[in-house]
């Protein structure tokens, strides 16, 4: 079979499974038969239009959009960087471990109400809230990628006297790749959640506060579509960007 065909044939599965999803709302929603506790999915085409072309919809997904791509590179940048350390340097390992646990540990909630506390119902606490709260995964796994580095790699590169960066681009990135896209496409699930429990708690725009906006006027309509609006935008990222990049970073071992 093709990759072509193979392609084809997991969108053809990935379209079928959501409308499948959308007649099991369409059963129950008439089960329920009360369009304030759970409307049809028809019911969400007109109001869905009208915040559209309004631009209500745009703006506050865009606002959203712009809070996760800063929490997701910041924090993929530092839970790298203090992966690879503590993977490579045992001696930092034992002095940031429990650390990590901590972080791991302690409720997303915590942070959040903290940072706007200490820092300010702002920009900068609302992204550093979220960023805080992602870092110690990425760590843990990618920590987990840099002790399974292939020792008799990093001698060869000893051997042919290859420079720092060059051994990190060629010998070290290639292993890691399976992690990062691992830790990414973890990463972006949890993140754009915690974007909107910031955005719930002390944000006036987003894709949080409307469901916060929503949920104290008892609108049900329009918190599914402010919300699934998002998981739409987040499953195209998921499928047009990180689920190729992965297949692309594994290929070589399977070369």
């Amino acid at each position: 079979m093709t990759r072509d065909a193979m392609t084809t044939g997991g969108l053809g599965v990935r379209i079928a499974s959501l409308l499948g999803l959308l007649v099991f709302w369409a059963v129950v929603a008439w089960i329920a038969d009360d369009p304030q506790v759970l409307p049809m999915p028809q019911a969400l085409v007109g109001p869905f239009w009208i915040e559209l072309t309004s631009g209500e919809l745009l703006h506050h997904l865009w606002r959203t959009l712009i809070r996760v791509a800063w929490a997701f590179a910041l924090a993929m940048v530092l839970g790298i960087a203090l992966g690879l350390a503590m993977g490579l340097k045992p001696r930092l390992d034992r002095w940031l471990d429990a650390w990590l646990v901590v972080f791991l540990n302690l409720p997303a909630l915590v942070l959040i109400v903290l940072c706007y506390l200490w820092i300010g119902l702002n920009e900068t606490a609302a992204i550093a809230a979220v960023t805080l709260n992602k870092v110690p995964n990425v760590t843990t796994i990618v920590r987990e990628g840099a002790r399974a580095l292939d020792p008799n790699l990093s001698a060869m590169a000893q051997v042919f006297a290859m420079s720092r960066w060059r051994r990190l681009r060629h010998i070290v990135l290639p292993q890691l790749a399976p992690y990062i896209t691992a830790a990414a496409r973890s990463g972006i699930a949890v993140i754009w959640k915690i974007v909107l429990v910031v955005e719930f708690l002390g944000r006036s725009d987003g894709i949080g506060f409307q469901i916060h906006l929503y949920f104290q006027l008892f609108d049900v309509t329009h918190v599914l579509i402010y919300a699934l609006s998002f998981i739409a935008l987040m499953l195209a990222v998921e499928w047009a960007l990180l689920q190729p990049w992965e297949t692309r970073v594994r290929r070589w071992r399977s070369a």
